[in-house]
């Protein structure tokens, strides 16, 4: 691949006042076609400058030359992280938990009225989303199970991004006749300080009748197997942590909140991560007195 640099004399104006020329001065370009801007923009990167409120350039060239390693472009780029996601959509209609409310979106303002008010060729649309926070992919924060438990606006955002992901796959781990996953099956790996999240496959039901009976979910030994072992979010790809049809007891769910581990449900694609090594995120917005809200789950793998 060529490479290019730009040959040429500028002027500087900063907003607090001085001012800095330079003669003769050569720069690496990302292309041949960078326009003055572009240029003027890479020069203030590359000398380090704030403040800047105008940059003049004289006599600019253009000119194939090997780079020189400026600030800003980039010579051995290193491998951006491959990106999963774990979340599943949400749209209006979508049933996550068999008997709480779908989510409904409706417009506040449309892009047909909106034109009204801005300038000719300017749109924009504004739209209203009623939803229940247990809809799609979500996080349970303590105050979800707990009223004196930190509410959604309370959590510490270094227990919720990039978390270090230790994933158990778990399809051919549990039958209809036993569906809980147990201390036994988590105890061969060292959770500490990671996100544990349990692929069961069950997300393969996901938006159909067959998701609300049968789930796999973890029992509470297990959970308070996770907790000893310092586990900092717990998540799985299933209907709920707890299993639903036993009856109105929630032993994960108390357990693991009354803890302060988070639990994120309803995750999906699990089966794209390793048993190790990937990092895991699923921040909700900071909402007071909220406790449970969707989230944007991802996990992030060195390419």
């Amino acid at each position: 691949m060529p490479e290019y640099r730009a040959h040429f004399d500028f002027d500087i104006r900063f907003a607090n006042g001085g001012e800095l020329s330079g003669t003769g001065f050569r720069l690496d370009l990302p292309s041949a076609d960078a326009s003055e801007a572009e240029i003027g923009r890479l020069l203030i990167g590359h000398l380090g400058l704030a403040l800047v409120d105008e940059v003049d350039l004289r006599g600019v060239r253009i000119v194939e030359e090997a780079h020189r390693g400026s600030r800003g472009i980039e010579t051995d780029a290193a491998p951006r992280p491959r990106i999963v996601d774990l979340s599943h959509p949400i749209r209006a209609g979508l049933v996550t938990y068999p008997g709480l409310p779908a989510p409904t979106i409706a417009p506040h303002l449309t892009r047909e009225d909106s034109r009204a008010k801005y300038a000719p060729g300017t749109e924009f649309a504004m739209d209203i989303l009623t939803m229940i926070g247990n809809t799609g992919t979500y996080l349970d924060s303590p105050f979800h199970r707990y009223a004196e438990g930190p509410d959604l606006a309370g959590l510490e955002l270094s227990t919720l991004v990039g978390l270090r992901a230790e994933v158990f796959h778990l399809e051919d781990s549990w039958t209809p006749d036993r569906r809980g996953i147990r201390p036994e099956t988590l105890a061969d790996r060292d959770v500490r300080g990671a996100a544990v999240l349990l692929h069961t496959g069950w997300d393969r039901w996901f938006g159909q009748p067959e998701y609300a009976h049968g789930a796999p979910y973890l029992t509470g030994e297990g959970a308070q197997w996770l907790i000893d072992a310092g586990a900092v979010l717990v998540g799985i790809d299933s209907l709920n942590i707890d299993d639903t049809e036993s009856g109105g007891e929630r032993p994960a769910h108390s357990l693991l909140l009354g803890a302060g581990v988070h639990v994120v449900e309803h995750l999906t694609n699990l089966g794209s991560l390793p048993p190790r090594g990937a990092r895991f995120t699923a921040a909700p917005p900071a909402v007071e007195g909220f406790g449970t809200f969707p989230v944007r789950a991802f996990a992030e793998l060195s390419a």
